[in-house]
């Protein structure tokens, strides 16, 4: 089967929601599987982890250098302040992710609010 194989309205969706699946959870579930039989200190869990946090790193930077839609119109300053305000108070409030998100968010907001 193909992208273009139906002729049906729907056809594309079911083929997009099929294909991501099959791609994304059979490595979950290997994850899973092999995952319960790691320890935790072992050095290749420590390497995916690193890995994925630089994966997470790198989308985080290339949306603040390098931003699509609206957030491509908020300046360059307002966009690493966010990001450094939401970091500050993610520290500050204890190790809490979701108070760093919306510090970043309110800062990065209230920045194109009283720019517009």
């Amino acid at each position: 089967m193909t992208f273009d194989a139906l002729d049906a309205w729907w056809w594309p969706f079911l083929f997009i929601l099929i294909a991501g699946w099959l791609a994304t959870d059979a490595w979950r579930f290997l994850g899973v599987y092999f995952g319960g039989r790691i320890s935790e200190g072992a050095g290749l869990l420590v390497l995916v982890r690193a890995v994925a946090t630089a994966l997470v790193a790198a989308v985080i930077g290339n949306l603040i250098v390098f931003p699509s839609g609206v957030l491509a119109a908020a300046p360059l300053a307002l966009r690493v302040g966010a990001a450094a305000a939401g970091f500050v108070a993610y520290l500050w409030l204890g190790k809490r992710i979701l108070a760093g998100i919306v510090v970043a968010e309110v800062v990065l907001v209230a920045g194109l609010m009283l720019g517009a």
